[in-house]
């Protein structure tokens, strides 16, 4: 066997043919300096992130159905949730072509299974899909109605929320010293009293309804938002670029505005998201009790405040408003879950 030394490698790299070489050509500056992977803004990056979450993608569509679904109901509904038809009251739902029992028109009356809407004298092509309430009134109708009632509720605690909360916090926070103390104690008095006295005041003071309802929120829903913008405002109002910003002489109002708030965006979404749900909680709750919307108009918390009485009897008053108030409130909290994670920088990359 021919012996095989370090020394020899030179010798053998030249008895190598040419052919059996490439020539690697110089890359210019611009390809060595160029970057593979693309540029993101944080709005880009936060909805890559958002993406992996399945669990708030399927929220968000899901949200996004029950709003549309919401503002199509204004201009259409299979019956006006308001009319009242006494001859078809306590109508269990039927659905075409659907031979269920319980989902077919017929109910159990004293043990025996018959067909409410043929005692009624319904008419073949009239179905109620959800059924009809003590009083004759289309359950879907009234239930697409009574979720956009309360989204509506919701979204305007979320803007209210939004202007007093984030405006009282950095003002608090940007002014320090007595001005924010004198803040703060205004805002642990307003804690101090329960949402259920001032929406009694505002039911002395006004009728109920959404005005009544929104007002009560408005007094003491937007605390916790400010506290929140308020320790957020203290956060930065000490680093290098506002301290820049005050060096060159920028007023208190552009730079709460123009450096601050955009910093501190992604912390006002996130509560807003975990807002909503309460407000629409707490008009439910209210409702309920009997302290919200006041009838013909449906909300959530009325639909669950009729259907719990014949619960036993008739539960399909109860369960449909029950599952929708759910399945809203459980999207919602999912969704703010995924946002709360998507606009962390500094969540591990799973």
């Amino acid at each position: 066997m021919e012996s095989f030394k370090l020394t020899d490698i030179p010798q053998k790299i030249k008895d190598l043919p040419a052919s059996k070489f490439d020539i690697l050509t110089r890359n210019s500056v611009e390809e060595r300096e160029k970057i593979a992977a693309p540029s993101l803004n944080f709005i880009q990056d936060a909805w890559r992130r958002l993406r992996k979450n399945k669990a708030a993608v399927i929220s968000m569509v899901l949200l996004g159905l029950v709003i549309l679904i919401s503002i199509v109901s204004i201009f259409w509904s299979p019956f006006d949730p308001t009319k009242q038809n006494i001859a078809y009251t306590n109508l269990p739902p039927r659905i075409p072509g659907l031979d269920i029992a319980g989902l077919n028109g017929t109910a159990y009356v004293s043990g025996n299974l018959v067909d409410r809407y043929a005692q009624a004298n319904v008419p073949d092509g009239v179905n109620y899909l959800l059924g009809t309430d003590s009083l004759g009134r289309d359950l879907l109708s009234r239930l697409l109605m009574g979720t956009r009632v309360s989204l509506i509720i919701a979204f305007f605690a979320a803007f209210l929320d939004i202007f007093f909360g984030v405006t009282y916090g950095i003002i608090s926070g940007l002014a320090g010293g007595r001005v924010d103390t004198v803040m703060q104690r205004f805002v642990e008095i307003l804690s101090g009293i329960p949402n259920l006295v001032v929406m009694i005041l505002m039911l002395v003071v006004f009728d109920p309804g959404i005005f009544s309802i929104v007002a009560a929120m408005a007094i003491t829903n937007w605390i916790s938002m400010a506290r929140i913008v308020r320790a957020q405002t203290l956060k930065l109002k000490d680093q290098e670029f506002v301290l820049a910003a005050i060096t060159l002489g920028e007023s208190k109002f552009k730079i709460a505005f123009k450096h601050i708030l955009p910093n501190i965006s992604s912390v006002i979404i996130i509560q807003m998201m975990f807002s909503i749900p309460s407000a629409i909680f707490f008009e439910a709750f209210l409702s309920f009790i009997g302290l919200g919307m006041s009838a013909p108009t449906a909300s959530l918390g009325t639909l669950l405040n009729e259907g719990y009485k014949t619960f036993r009897y008739l539960p399909n008053l109860m369960w449909a408003p029950a599952i929708t108030l759910s399945i809203i409130m459980i999207a919602f909290n999912m969704l703010a879950d995924g946002l709360r994670d998507a606009f962390d920088p500094k969540m591990k990359e799973g």
